[in-house]
């Protein structure tokens, strides 16, 4: 069995999950350079930099997003 699991969890279960994992001590924070990623994210990574680098007008500001989505 791997050392490290990838689950999706529902938003609504999400922090209550992890507040009892962290009580019975189950996870521990990982410093963000240890982290690898697989070739397969790292090409899409590398296709979005292309893709902003050749597009800047593919960039939205972040203001203009937290417009778009506020609720009423």
């Amino acid at each position: 069995m791997p050392d490290t699991l990838h689950l999706r969890i529902k938003k609504q279960y999400a922090a209550a999950l992890i507040e009892d994992l962290i009580k019975v001590d189950a996870v521990e924070s990982v410093e963000e350079d240890a982290i690898e990623l697989t070739p397969a994210q790292k090409a899409a990574l590398d296709k979005e930099l292309d893709a902003i680098k050749n597009n800047p007008g593919y960039l939205l500001k972040w203001d203009d997003i937290k417009h778009r989505y506020k609720k009423p």
